[in-house]
Order: C-alpha cells, then structure tokens, then sequence
C-alpha cells in the first residue's frame, strides 16, 4: 500500500518527467468513447503510449479536478506530452479530430457530402475545393472535378479543417498510393493515368469478391483492344446519376458521355474512387480472353470468350429476362 508521501513523492516526479520530455515523433490516435470514465480514457492514453503513470495520472487528474468532464472523440497527441496539456485537451477538447472513413467505391456526391457533414462546413465549399483548377492541373485530369482521385480511406482531420485541406490531404494520400514503377506501364499498355483510374473506377463496382478483380480487368482491356462497346452498367447508373438495383433497357438510351453502351472506349473519367487492389487490377490484368461476364446472385460473375457461351451463361443465371431478353445480339449485356 502506497503511504501518502510517497504517493505525493511520486506523483510530483511523473509530473516533472512528463514536463520534461516534451512533445515528440507523430501524432497518435486516441479514442475516448461517449460515456467513458476517466479510468477508460487513461487506460487508453496508457495503450497509447502517452501516460507511463497510469495510477499517478489518475491521481494527478482527481487532484486538479480535471477528471469528471472529459470531451469524448478523437485526439491527436504526441508522446511526451506534458500531463497538464493531456488534460487540457480531454477537457477542452483541444487536439480532437474529425474521423472520416471513405469506403471503396463511394462516388464524389457520396465523397462531397459526407466530408461536408463531418467537417462541419457547406457542402459548396466541399463542391468549389473538388473543382480546384490547380489540383486537376497537377493530376493532369481532363475532367471538371476529382472524381475517382480522393483515395479511400481512414482520415483524421483536426477540428477547423477546412474543405481544401481534407481535399489536398486525400489527393495527396492517392499520390502516395500510386508507384512510380506504374508510370512505365502505361506507356506498354498504351494508356494514360486517366485511363487506369477510369477502368479501376469501373472494376471497382463491378467487382463483389476480390480475386475477380484483375479477371474483369481483363474483359474490358480485350473489349478494348478489339474495338468493342464496354456495356459496364456502372457508367449507366453513374450517368443516369443515381444508383439502381437494376439497370433497365430504356436506362441504356441514356444520353452521356458515360454511357459505355451508346460511346466507344472508357468514359471521360472516373466514375467512383477506386481503392489500390482495383487500381493494380487495371494496371495488370489477368491473361485470359475472356470477352463476357455475368453476375451470379451470390456475387461471383461467370466469364465467357464468345457471344453464345455467354448467352448459355445468362440462361444458366437466370438473368435472360426482362432487359436481358429485349437485348438486341448486336448489342450484348456483358454484366447484369
């Protein structure tokens, strides 16, 4: 049992060395749950590597009364953070940070939207930094906005970011994301980085189970390659602008550059974010010469190299009805 001089003793010494220390190295993440005790947040700063006195913290906390109106979220902090500033910033909430996840496939509307809510900010402003001229100058992108180049993934962006700056830190995460080495494959599959972010964009909401990726990659790089319609229904839903659990055969007539039923090649530019398995897909995809693909109900897709094998598979789906059934031969379905 700790008398209390030496618990002071102690207590007095943690606060020094943590005075000492000073802030280091990169920020940490540190979740403090809504509704979580103080003996949970320091448990967590514990994990964190941030408080090596747990039990003195604690004390130290009680003490100051600093220990009974924590702010829940996430902070950024660094090791060696003196103990006063940790407590400043669970009670002032100094150092939170807003937590967006953008998933595989989300759409720049779907993108636009959820930043502009977990920022805090109007979703013009989101809207006015994905058409930043300077960034599509950068990125070399011949469309309006950044479709398909905000990377998915998991960010922290400290309270008072603003749009451009959740925007530049997302672009610069799909920078980061593409290999120099993929600069020398364009040139051998006679594409651009436009291109490939298009065709990953596409594969990615075609694909249901990964290692179909780089199959489906394939189909369109053959349709491609022999002057064939893509007839990706995903750049239907796109250029009809919403999302539909079926494609219907009047939503072909579609009047869009996005339509790969009515234009020839890859649309103008992404039609979602692609995340980095779907853009090495499109970059390497599988050496087979498949020119046809279906979907399963249970998600998997069946791939055929001529018209009739295809047809065969449609029926073996079940999904020669409806569109499928008024679908001249000259204009094959190859996905759902």
């Amino acid at each position: 049992m700790l008398t209390l001089r030496a618990l002071t003793l102690g207590l007095a010494l943690a606060v020094m060395v943590s005075a000492c220390n000073g802030p280091t190295g990169a920020a940490i993440r540190v979740i403090v749950p809504k509704g979580a005790s103080f003996a949970a947040a320091t448990d967590s700063l514990k994990r964190a590597g941030l408080v090596s006195y747990p039990l003195l913290f604690r004390v130290y906390a009680r003490v100051k009364g600093d220990d009974r109106n924590i702010k829940p979220g996430t902070f950024l902090l660094k090791r060696g953070t003196p103990w006063p500033a940790i407590l400043d910033a669970l009670n002032g909430g100094h150092g939170l940070v807003n937590t967006v996840t953008i998933p595989e496939g989300f759409s720049l509307q779907q993108i636009t939207r959820l930043l502009a809510q977990n920022l805090g900010v109007p979703v013009d402003s989101v809207k006015a930094a994905v058409r930043d001229t300077a960034l599509l100058a950068r990125l070399d992108i011949p469309t309006k906005d950044l479709e398909g180049y905000l990377f998915p993934d998991t960010y922290a962006f400290p309270e008072g970011t603003t749009a451009r700056q959740a925007v530049g830190e997302m672009v610069k995460r799909f920078e980061r994301e593409w290999k120099p080495e993929w600069n020398a494959r364009l040139t051998a599959l006679t594409l651009n980085r436009n291109d490939i972010v298009t065709l990953a964009s596409i594969i990615e909401e075609e694909a249901k189970r990964p290692e179909e990726r780089p199959v489906i990659s394939a189909v369109y790089h053959n349709r491609l390659r022999e002057g064939m319609l893509l007839q990706a229904d995903p750049t239907v839903q796109y250029a009809l602008g919403k999302h539909t659990a079926r494609v219907l055969y009047k939503d072909l007539e579609v009047e869009s550059p996005y339509n790969t039923y009515k234009h020839a090649g890859l649309p103008p530019g992404p039609i979602a974010s692609p995340g980095g398995p779907s853009l090495v897909a499109a970059l390497y995809p599988a050496n087979v010469s498949y020119l046809y693909f279906v979907a399963d109900p249970d998600g998997h897709h069946e791939f055929r190299t001529s018209l009739a094998e295809h047809d065969s598979a449609r029926r073996a789906v079940g999904k020669d009805s409806g569109r499928a059934a008024a679908q001249s031969p000259a204009r094959p379905q190859i996905s759902r």
